[in-house]
């Protein structure tokens, strides 16, 4: 059979090109010089304050000169913190001309940030107060390389520790003494730049090389469909050690001169909506499906769910003959999220159909992405002209993608092949043939295409459940199912030996269940009680699938499943608690 050649998603800008990472910020200081590049809560309640581009990019400048003039030029540096302007600016300062830059992830327990201290071969690392004993214990017990500690709040260095702010004050003054050593600094645009381990849910974390080549072409893919501007302002929410987040939600909005904001806390996300005026958001799918389930808890608590529901019908109507009055129609909705939201981009996860179009419904573009940390991230993305419900979208304009080994139902490995494919995995020859062969990135997701070239993804390659009768059951299809049932937070679908015949696997189901709802609700609070009630639900599942996909034995938890810190549930260590 003749392969066939998929088309990519249609441009719908031409934006600027980028080389590097360094003439992004050279770009955006002169272009953007006089817009905020963040926006930050004061000491005074509803006060503000605001730091332009022209002085932020000349902090990054001005801290890159003083890291090289300590020694760290071509030297790898870690950071590690929370979502903030410090974190963001030791970035910078390092990956546009000190070195290689190494995000590590800020919710790793202690004993997991020493080992990965010691396999990346940092010299130097950025960190902020809540990491001072970790960087005691690396300290005294001298784990690998570092020797260079920068604490980004520190007001002064003092007993052998760098104070960030107090570097940005020596850089200035190498700066106006005439030294150019990372102004001048030539940028290798297809070498290793940044190093990030991935998050790990099937298997130990990987070190991926990235170079400035492979996260420029990413930022330039998503520009020529995603029109954020210097005129939005964006949430910071995920971790930026993510790659989703870094990318998509840190380097882009930079390039296009929009405004940063950081979240306080899951619990804040609303109000800072609403107090910063968030006109766009990027997260990932599980934050979004809570935000639309809070929206209809308030709709019903105010006995408006008739009424909504029918202007949810008009407006649609109104919708294909050009007329769009759904931010008049959701008015109250919309001035609950701060009246500025217009765009949600879903990533790192499936993301619940329903959610997607209840947000467009209500007037807010919601879209879905994917990517991987290999791919720099995004690969695939729906945008306003290329929506599919169920689909990621179309390829994205630097990639080639085709499915390997397709069943029956022309479900296989989707494999990739562009510019922003990583160099492969640090000091890890095997793993990197493994993944890249002939050129082509084996994601480890099955997907198929449809005939007008949209991807859905079906699930993780390892994660697939294989019958005795060769039949593949994929998890995620029907954790998504049970994810729909009233009171259930979430689920773990996974494959147990059968008593009667070890060799064949019964499917099985861990589901999370919200013990409120279920009081509430169905007046149960007994644990047998709201097992039989969620059974029941399982059973109906069941009967609407084929006999070989019925789920034959559930358990029932408020435990939450183990997850990765961008919510991706840790598969593997769910295996080992079942």
């Amino acid at each position: 059979m003749e392969e066939r050649k998929h088309t990519c998603t249609k441009k719908l800008y031409e934006p600027q090109k980028f080389n590097n990472i360094k003439e992004i910020i050279n770009n955006t200081q002169e272009k953007f010089g006089n817009k905020p590049a963040f926006k930050m809560k004061t000491e005074k309640e509803g006060e503000f304050k605001e730091i332009s581009y022209k002085d932020y990019i000349d902090e990054v400048k001005s801290l890159g000169t003083a890291l090289i003039s300590i020694g760290l030029k071509d030297k790898r540096i870690g950071v590690i913190g929370e979502n903030r302007k410090e974190w963001q600016l030791s970035y910078l300062s390092i990956v546009c001309g000190t070195g290689i830059v190494v995000p590590l992830d800020k919710a790793l327990p202690d004993n997991e940030i020493l080992s990965l201290v010691e396999r990346s071969e940092i010299e130097a690392i950025f960190y902020s107060e809540k990491y001072n004993d970790v960087m005691q214990k690396i300290k005294d017990q001298k784990i690998g390389k570092i020797k260079f500690f920068i604490s980004m709040d520190a007001e002064e260095t003092k007993d052998g520790i760098y104070s960030q702010k107090e570097l940005v004050r020596l850089g200035k003054d190498l700066l106006k003494n005439g030294a150019r050593s990372f102004l001048d600094a030539e940028i290798d645009n297809e070498k290793m730049s940044i190093m990030l381990f991935t998050s790990g849910t099937t298997s130990k974390s990987k070190a991926v090389a990235l170079s400035h080549k492979n996260i420029c072409s990413n930022i330039y893919d998503i520009s020529t469909v995603f029109d954020v501007n210097d005129n939005d302002t964006l949430l910071s929410f995920l971790p930026l050690h993510h790659t989703f987040e870094s990318t998509v939600g840190f380097l882009y909005p930079i390039s296009v001169g929009a405004c940063i904001t950081f979240c306080e806390g899951i619990r804040h996300i609303a109000e800072n909506i609403k107090e910063y005026k968030v006109s766009v958001m990027i997260a990932v799918p599980i934050l979004f499906e809570s935000m639309y389930k809070q929206i209809w808890k308030n709709i019903d608590k105010q006995g408006k769910t008739r009424k909504v529901k029918f202007a949810m019908k008009l407006s649609n109507f109104l919708l294909k003959f050009g007329i769009d009055i759904r931010r008049k129609i959701f008015k109250e909705i919309h001035e609950n999220l701060g009246g500025k939201l217009r765009l949600f981009v879903a990533g790192a996860a499936a993301f619940n159909p329903e959610a997607e179009k209840g947000f467009n419904n209500f007037g807010v573009e919601t879209y879905q992405g994917y990517g991987l940390t290999e791919t720099s991230p995004v690969v695939a993305a729906e945008h306003k002209e290329c929506v599919r419900v169920g689909s990621i979208g179309k390829l994205f304009p630097s990639f080639e993608g085709k499915i390997v080994d397709p069943n029956e139902q022309g479900i296989g490995e989707l494999v990739v092949k562009g510019p922003c494919v990583m160099l492969g995995y640090q000091n890890d020859v095997e793993a990197t043939e493994e993944a890249i062969k002939d050129g082509w990135f084996h994601t480890g997701d099955l997907a198929y295409f449809d005939k007008d070239d949209y991807i859905f993804i079906t699930g993780r390659k390892k994660s697939v459940i294989v019958l005795k009768n060769g039949k593949n059951i994929y998890p995620e299809e029907l954790e998504a199912l049970i994810n729909e049932i009233p009171g259930v937070k979430e689920s773990f679908v996974y494959g147990k030996s059968d008593n009667e015949d070890k060799d064949d696997l019964k499917i099985c189901a861990k589901l999370v269940y919200d013990r409120e709802i279920f009081e509430k609700e169905f007046g149960l609070s007994k644990e047998e009680d709201i097992k039989n009630k969620l059974w029941q639900e399982v059973k109906a599942i069941n009967k609407k699938m084929p006999t070989y996909k019925y789920v034959k034995e559930i358990k029932i938890t408020e435990e939450e499943l183990i997850k990765t810190t961008t919510l991706k549930v840790k598969r593997f260590e769910e295996m080992k608690k079942v």
